[in-house]
């Protein structure tokens, strides 16, 4: 058995037959043709149907009916009549089921009291498969009254050959098959839709989910590229300018200038290679991609010699110890980072910067970073989309953090930037 059993396809694996799939697909096309144009197949079965009960009816105009009508001498006008009555109505079975039933009532009447007996009275079957198919079950039971009645008629009218419990017990069993077929069909058919509803929504909510990460990691990427793009050549543009003065008094000057550009180039070309890496899709270039971490608090000396070389004094005073996630120091660097760059930006000449940074427990932190410049607001790009200030409220808020950034208070000048990240909720 165990042989056996390792041999047969997992169920994610079978595939249908040949032939079910070719009755599949052949269904599928009926049942689109027949929602396109559903009257060419209401005229076919209508015109089946006919065919039908004119060929019943010359049989029994030949007398080929006499063991089963009560009476043989029936004019052939209400035969034909009779006929017409029951099928013509079937063209409109699917959409006013009801309203044929009581159309083919009085005929059926009729049929039952002149004693013809036509066969065609059992296409009120199909109108009752229709009925339970689209109709509620409050429709579906006088509608099974509407058509066992016919049969009491006949039984009381032309005796008990066979007997009347005989007739409508076998009346009563053909409209509970019929009724059956219809509630069966109806119900496989609202499970079908509930299926391929819940499919639907299930595909529109992937796509959203889709949409939304693609959105959330654009603007991940948006932010990282601001910061790395940002910070650097706010250092080296303030690097530049310090290199042109100290040119033509300080030749030794301008050259550590020079120096502390390319080294700040190659950093911002590093960070920016590991980031598009990252966007590549061939998975051997994913792969063979240089991989190194995100910045860390590890990394802010670094930081501060960087803005320091660009012409920025920056005094940093820490209290308690750095335990923080790595996605917390994350955002604590890129604050520092993006306040130091708008420091550069807009301070002016003769500006300082000081960091104040204080740990607390269990992931707690609160970070100020003040400078001595002008108080011109960073959050006013002069490029509209700008991602500085918004950007730092972002990486704050996930965390649950605040984030303040504002002119500092008169008399004193510069702006001030103050972040709190409370404690990590325990999970």
């Amino acid at each position: 058995m165990d042989h056996v059993d390792a041999a047969r396809p997992a169920p994610e694996d079978r595939v249908a037959e040949p032939l079910t799939e070719y009755i599949q697909r052949f269904t599928r096309r009926v049942r689109g043709f027949d929602r396109r144009r559903p009257l060419v197949w209401d005229l076919h079965l209508t015109g089946f149907w006919l065919t039908a009960a004119l060929i019943d009816l010359s049989a029994y105009l030949n007398g080929g009916r006499r063991y089963v009508a009560h009476n043989l001498d029936v004019p052939s006008g209400l035969l034909l009549a009779l006929s017409l009555g029951f099928t013509v109505p079937l063209l409109w079975r699917r959409s006013h089921p009801a309203a044929v039933l009581l159309t083919m009532t009085p005929v059926a009447l009729l049929n039952a009291w002149s004693g013809a007996i036509l066969q065609a009275a059992m296409l009120q079957l199909l109108v009752v498969f229709h009925i339970a198919l689209r109709l509620s079950l409050r429709t579906l039971s006088w509608a099974a009254l509407l058509v066992l009645t016919p049969v009491a008629v006949s039984a009381i009218r032309y005796g008990d050959q066979p007997t009347w419990e005989q007739q409508i017990g076998a009346q009563l069993m053909s409209v509970a098959v019929a009724a059956l077929i219809g509630i069966t069909v109806r119900t496989r058919r609202d499970h079908t839709e509930v299926l391929e509803d819940r499919a639907r929504r299930l595909e529109t909510e992937r796509d959203q989910q889709v949409r939304l990460a693609a959105a959330a990691e654009r603007a991940r990427i948006a932010r990282e590229m601001h910061d790395i793009i940002g910070h650097n050549l706010s250092v080296i543009t303030g690097l530049a300018d310090g290199g042109r003065y100290a040119a033509a008094k300080s030749p030794d000057r301008a050259a550590q200038a020079l120096d502390a550009i390319g080294t700040t180039s190659r950093q911002a070309l590093g960070e920016l290679r590991r980031l598009l890496d990252v966007l590549r899709d061939d998975a051997q270039d994913s792969a063979a991609a240089e991989l190194a971490p995100q910045p860390a608090l590890t990394d802010l000396d670094r930081l501060l010699d960087g803005v320091r070389r660009a012409g920025l004094p920056v005094h940093k005073t820490v209290k308690g110890e750095p335990a923080l996630p790595e996605g917390r120091q994350l955002t604590l660097y890129r604050v520092i980072q993006e306040a130091l760059t708008n420091t550069l930006k807009h301070a002016g000449p003769d500006a300082t910067a000081h960091i104040d940074l204080s740990y607390g427990a269990d992931g707690a932190a609160t970070l100020t970073v003040t400078d001595t410049g002008r108080a011109t607001p960073p959050q006013t790009p002069a490029v509209p989309g700008g991602r500085g200030l918004p950007g730092m409220r972002e990486r704050t808020s996930l965390y649950g953090g605040t984030l303040e950034a504002g002119p500092r208070p008169a008399p004193e000048r510069g702006w001030r930037v103050h972040l709190h990240l409370p404690e990590e909720s325990p999970q």
